[in-house]
């Protein structure tokens, strides 16, 4: 049947996500999954949402946008809501990241950005991270249309600091600056207060991590006024209803629930200083991660063979077959149990 298949859909090869297995007694740290359930406010409030489930949702999700926009000290006008943050990565590599010189990112980060890229047909070019597996943002200083940097850096985990940011926009005040914050509230300072002074800045977070929303798929982008109409542009010419009515009431309540937030996030970074220790004490080359999630590689196992060898007994982590990284593991930041069947799994293996 592919005869009927568009030019384009031949050169794609698509992201692949991380495994989503059927049986229930297996440890699953590989997709960066939040380990707690959502606030119980969220429930409540998709259970009153879905008394209007014959109702086509807001278009503008506006009271959503204005949640965002309170939490963030923006106005609802800076403010774009999308199917996940996926989805607001996709129409903005469409909308703002399409010209003819290349858009730059780093050569080991989210995989998802290449493919967007060869969906498009946009021009890029990958920036090595050093020799310590950092963004330097000195290697950023070339001929380009727009930089990309997720922060932190996924799958490494190592971020950036604010101050870094600023001197990023300001190495390139007329290319426009896309911050991938999906992992930033474990532990990162956000860009956010930086959109008040710099029309190149987008900034782009998810719902699906430090919210446990990631069943719900919301993503939203932060940006000067003219950014988030190119983006409303072509979310307009491609879905007017992209978020639906349960999500958009769900992720309204998670907001709101702070105290939530707070206690989750916090039993998360303390659960991942504790698993980097332990993995240390096993051998364990461990990054300095700000996400929920650490990357890791043992000074003497091969990272295919201690993947695989954990899978036989249950337990899911992250491998990626690439230069460079070959060795690592990304392991989500799981409940305390969860790490500790984790580790009594490799100290078997070691």
């Amino acid at each position: 049947m592919s005869r009927f298949w568009s030019p384009v859909v031949h050169t794609l090869s698509p992201y692949i996500p991380g495994e989503q297995p059927k049986q229930d007694d297996v440890v699953k740290l590989n997709t960066n999954e939040n380990p707690y359930p959502p606030s119980p406010r969220v429930l409540a409030a998709i259970a009153s949402a879905a008394e209007r489930l014959r109702l086509y949702p807001d278009p503008h999700a506006m009271r959503l946008r204005e949640a965002i926009a309170a939490r963030y000290d923006v106005a609802p006008e800076q403010v774009f809501v999308g199917n996940g943050s996926d989805e607001v990565l996709a129409h903005t590599f469409q909308a703002l990241l399409k010209h003819d010189r290349p858009l730059l990112f780093p050569d080991v980060t989210y995989s998802f950005y290449p493919v967007y890229c060869r969906l498009y047909g946009i021009a890029h070019e990958v920036i090595p991270l050093d020799a310590a597996m950092r963004i330097d943002i000195s290697d950023y200083d070339r001929p380009s249309s727009a930089v990309l940097v997720p922060n932190p850096n996924a799958p490494t985990g190592i971020a950036l600091p604010r101050k870094a940011i600023a001197a990023l926009l300001a190495q390139n005040p007329d290319r426009l600056v896309v911050v991938d914050e999906a992992y930033v509230d474990f532990g990162a300072e956000s860009a956010v207060p930086l959109v008040a002074q710099h029309d190149n800045l987008l900034v782009v977070q998810t719902f699906s991590k430090s919210r446990s929303l990631a069943g719900l798929r919301v993503g939203f982008a932060i940006g000067q006024r003219p950014l988030i109409e190119a983006l409303e542009r072509v979310k307009d010419s491609f879905n007017s209803y992209p978020v639906d009515g349960l999500a958009m009431a769900g992720a309204i309540a998670a907001l709101e629930d702070d105290a939530w937030f707070q206690d989750s996030r916090a039993r998360i970074i303390a659960s991942r200083e504790k698993l980097a220790r332990d993995l240390g004490q096993l051998g364990f080359e461990v990054l300095p991660s700000l996400a929920n999630f650490v990357f890791a590689r043992h000074r003497s196992r091969r990272g295919a063979d201690l993947a695989a060898a954990l899978r036989q007994r249950g337990v899911l982590v992250r491998h990626f077959s690439k230069l460079r990284i070959e060795d690592f593991l990304r392991i989500t930041v799981g409940t305390e149990e969860q790490c500790g069947r984790l580790i009594e799994a490799l100290r078997g293996l070691i």
